[in-house]
């Protein structure tokens, strides 16, 4: 991170980038480097958790007790159980390029990537657990996932325990989308020795969820 808020590429006084609003307004274009050195200066508090898509700050929404326990439990399974030459870590900041980044709620690569090269085609598996958020990783997170070569993406219904896979990467999307009840046992097809039955792990779905 930059000791100052403008990154050493940026020259001052020059025309800041844009992005077009909704409504057709153009608002401000940050860049993953600006706001890193925000939160260094103190500007942006390191606890306030948001993504940047395309230039953009998207704030998240609060996690609910059951989102932190499935995420709980499944770090230790993930922990206990992952493959020699693995590396399996929750809620890293994935960079996916000058001005988008991610916080996958657990992001698995090899262990011989650093985490200042990790980008999305290092990425063999991430996987997500929704609750609240649940359209936006169904939606929006998982294009940008596929558009910055995420090989494969599980996004975990928090409440009723479905998991949608997203696999078979191709021109940035996923050609191959499936889903699995918390009874089913889902193996990645980047590495296989990567496997998950939620209900072998105690979990179970909320009362009255499709």
């Amino acid at each position: 991170m930059n000791e100052h808020i403008f990154h050493p590429g940026i020259q001052l006084g020059a025309k800041p980038a844009t992005t077009q609003a909704a409504e057709g307004l153009p608002r401000r274009c940050w860049s993953v480097a600006e706001i890193e050195a925000m939160i260094k200066a103190g500007i942006i508090s390191e606890d306030e958790r948001f993504e940047m898509i395309g230039g953009e700050i998207v704030p998240m929404s609060p996690k609910g007790a059951r989102h932190e326990w499935i995420k709980m439990i499944l770090n230790e399974y993930f922990q206990a159980s992952k493959p020699a030459g693995l590396a399996i870590i929750p809620e890293t900041t994935l960079r996916l390029g000058p001005s988008t980044f991610v916080e996958p709620d657990f992001c698995i690569f090899a262990r011989n990537v650093s985490l200042d090269t990790l980008d999305g085609p290092h990425v063999l598996l991430a996987v997500e657990v929704a609750d609240s958020s649940l359209a936006y990783d169904l939606g929006s997170k998982i294009n940008i996932y596929a558009a910055h070569g995420v090989q494969e993406v599980w996004v975990i219904n928090a409440r009723n325990l479905v998991t949608r896979v997203h696999r078979k990467l191709t021109s940035a999307q996923y050609s191959e989308i499936s889903e699995f009840n918390c009874t089913s046992t889902i193996s990645a097809s980047t590495v296989p020795d990567i496997t998950l039955c939620l209900s072998d792990l105690g979990l179970e779905p909320l009362n009255n969820q499709d």
